[in-house]
């Protein structure tokens, strides 16, 4: 390995730095840009736990170096504390507060009492969870429920709206575990998270596609599938483990309600016969269409179709956001069945009890209630 001096990063480096990471330039990426290498710029951002520091702006009714050298001009010149202040537009405590904090008449310099004000000017806010001890146990305690901090602060507004001392935003959650510094939340608590990492990354998503015969394209959907009117349509992939193992993940777009299904192998012929196993299992007005992706495991979709009389669309090619709420369902379920874990022995009552508390945690879309209250309504709704 080649030895590289060691250096100093200016804030416009810096600056640099943090412009390249929010686009989602990789920490070797960005260390190329200084001929560094990565660990010479990781610190930078685990120190903030990937989350960009603010910018650091003066006070407007803080003292400019200009007003100091205006001050120590006066001094030189020999001019009372009052006129000076005069010149300025400044009352005479504000001139008198400065020289006394810094050397007095005789120690005063302009340059380094404006660089101990901008030194002094830091102090940190203290964190909310950690004034609120109350508060940060009831945040760790969901967290440890492998709810989401967007979650935990919904739950907080609904279940105390009145009570500011017990809501917290989910940036200040976020803040609190990936900034540790701050000491309210544990650093264990970051393993609950859905992604289990150190620091902040930027989003991103992976495609795959399959020509599938005779496939449904999604655009021929009816309109009620699309702005979610009527429960019953419904959004499924497959949840891939080592081994060859996996689960078959479907979720009701109006209610986003779950269900988890075990699936030995991934041919069409396995896939198919578990999706119609499960498809039995409820009313045919709540489950009238199902939107997949283009894997080959679907490529069987017309026998689906002809034994449940429910229509099967397929995503576009390389666009698995078009279904987004299965998409960000396996989001979730990685906390409970991480990328590099075998799914072939996990049990069916296993993933019926995952799913159930999938069903449970609140939602942001569905203004905080569960998946599993607003599919009981409809469950309800048609007697």
């Amino acid at each position: 390995m080649k030895y590289r001096k060691r250096i100093y990063y200016t804030e416009e480096q810096k600056a640099l730095m943090w412009d390249r990471w929010q686009k989602g330039d990789s920490i070797r990426d960005i260390a190329g840009l200084f001929d560094r290498y990565h660990s010479s710029v990781r610190g930078i951002f685990e120190r903030c736990g990937g989350i960009r520091p603010p910018i650091r702006r003066r006070s407007a009714r803080s003292l400019t170096l200009a007003e100091r050298e205006e001050i120590s001009r006066g001094i030189v010149a020999g001019r009372s504390l009052r006129s000076i202040a005069l010149r300025l537009g400044r009352a005479p405590s504000t001139v008198s507060r400065e020289l006394r904090r810094n050397g007095g008449r005789r120690g005063y310099r302009a340059s380094q009492a404006d660089e101990a004000a901008w030194e002094r000017a830091r102090r940190p806010k203290i964190c909310k969870l950690t004034r609120q001890r109350e508060l940060a146990r009831l945040v760790a305690g969901r967290l440890k429920l492998q709810w989401s901090p967007e979650e935990i602060a919904g739950w907080l507004r609904r279940e105390y709206p009145h009570d500011e001392n017990r809501q917290v935003s989910h940036e200040t959650i976020y803040k609190t575990l990936f900034i540790q510094a701050r000491g309210a939340l544990k650093k264990e608590l970051l393993a609950h998270l859905r992604q289990n990492r150190v620091m902040r990354h930027p989003r991103g998503y992976t495609q795959k596609s399959q020509h599938i015969k005779e496939a449904v394209s999604i655009r021929e959907r009816p309109a009620e599938v699309e702005d979610r009117a009527v429960p019953g349509h419904w959004e499924g992939d497959l949840l891939l483990g080592t081994k060859d193992s996996q689960i078959a993940t479907l979720v009701e777009r109006q209610t986003r309600y779950c269900m988890l299904v075990r699936v030995k192998r991934r041919d069409t012929d396995t896939v198919i016969n578990a999706l119609i196993k499960q498809a039995h299992k409820l009313p045919r007005e709540l489950y009238k269409s199902l939107t997949w992706d283009r894997g080959k495991e679907i490529a069987d979709h017309k026998r689906f179709t002809l034994d449940t009389n429910i229509k099967v669309y397929l995503c576009d090619p390389g666009s698995p956001w078009q279904r987004g709420s299965n998409e960000q369902t396996n989001g979730l379920l990685r906390q409970y069945f991480p990328k590099g874990m075998d799914l072939s022995n996990v049990h069916q009552n296993h993933l019926n009890a995952i799913a159930r508390r999938l069903n449970e945690r609140p939602r942001k879309t569905l203004g905080y209630y569960s998946p599993a209250e607003k599919f009981a309504e409809c469950v309800a709704s048609i007697g």
